[in-house]
Formats: structure tokens, sequence, C-alpha cells
């Protein structure tokens, strides 16, 4: 991602205004601002029950989700690469870490749960490499929790740029949207397998395991 490209984001959570992203087509999509800064809710808390520690929450935004974490008692590290959410996330007393999850993240090959949520399976707008990447960072009996897109047949890569107030700003990127039968076609290929799916508040999950260790 282009330096620059995160700085709407970034205003949008310190203003806590609304922002979108729009692609080359003018389809947008809109960013739920407002939420990730909320505390967790009850689709949330369908997570969090699942959850076994230490967990690892890739693009944990502003932290709601680690905090949720902590407070239940369960050891936790947010990632992400906007500095503004790793403030604000190190602002709510939990631990974040500034860096991007292809480069070294503590822990590799021993996290028990991985969480991809609020549409980060976009992350980097290849989903087969990213779900690779997962698959080295969980622990051999670990799982991936995954946001899905609600319609389980959506399977975009796209270039976009966020839209603030009906206005496409800063540089472009790629993000990647997906469904759960397109995480399934892509899962398998990287050694994970959906072992679980559900849905809460109109948002859609899965829980991916290794294969190898289905297999067993």
């Amino acid at each position: 991602m282009d330096d620059g490209a995160l700085h709407p984001y970034e205003h949008s959570l310190r203003t806590r205004s609304r922002l979108a992203m729009v692609d080359g087509t003018g389809r947008q999509v809109a960013l739920d601002v407002a939420r990730w800064l909320a505390p967790a809710d009850s689709a949330d808390d369908t997570v969090l029950a699942r959850c076994t520690g230490p967990v690892l929450d890739v693009g944990c935004g502003p932290g709601r989700l680690v905090r949720a974490l902590s407070e239940r008692g369960i050891a936790c590290l947010g990632l992400d690469v906007a500095e503004t959410a790793v403030g604000i996330t190190r602002g709510r007393e939990v631990p974040a870490l500034l860096r991007n999850v292809f480069a070294p993240v503590p822990g590799e090959g021993r996290w028990p749960t991985v969480l991809l949520m609020d549409g980060n399976i976009g992350i980097g707008a290849d989903p087969g490499l990213l779900l690779g990447r997962m698959a080295g960072l969980l622990a051999g009996t670990g799982q991936l929790i995954v946001e899905t897109d609600p319609d389980p047949d959506l399977d975009l890569v796209s270039t976009v740029r966020f839209l603030v107030e009906g206005e496409p700003v800063g540089p472009t990127f790629g993000w990647a949207e997906i469904g759960l039968e397109a995480l399934r076609r892509h899962a398998e290929p990287a050694g994970l397998r959906p072992v679980e799916t559900w849905s809460a508040g109109g948002r859609s999950f899965a829980t991916l395991a290794s294969c190898r260790t289905l297999t067993r």
C-alpha cells in the first residue's frame, strides 16, 4: 500500500466521520467505523466465545476485540498497519503492534486463535496468499476465524480508493471481498478448511483449521 493511502482511514478514526471505499466502476463499500470504535457487540460476542487464547487479531483497527478479549481474561495481541488504530488500541490499555502481517510476527506457528474480522480477508488483495500466511501463524491445532461477506458466492478483487463525503481521496490500493464459498476455494490450497460457519447480526463468519489436523 502506498504511503498516504491510509490517511483517510486514520482521519475517520480520529474524527468518527463516515468512510467508504469505491472501485473504478463507482461501486461503493461502506466502512462501519462507528462500530469499530464502539465496544464489542452481540455479533462480536459469538466470535469471542469461540476464541482460545492467546489470540492474534490481524487488522485489529481501534482494538474493540482485543479489549473485549482482555476483559474476558484471554491473552491477546492486536496487529495493524495504521498508526492511529494502534494508538487507539493501546489507549484501551491492551497490546498492539504497528506491523504488516507479512513481516515477522511474534509467536509464529504457535497461535491457538487468529482473527480476520471486519473484512480483513481483503488485506493484500490476494485471499489465497493471506490465508497461507495465516496458516503459518497458527499452532498445529489452532483455528482461524474469518468474517466473510454475507453473499456466499462473492469473490472479488478490485482496486479501490477511500471515499470521503462523496469524493475519492488518496492513492489507490488493492482489496478483496469474499463470501463463504469463495473462502472454501481459497482456503484449501492454503492448507485450511472450514469446520464451522455461522451468522449473527447480519454478519457471516467461519472457523478454519489445518487440513493436516483434520486428517489425523
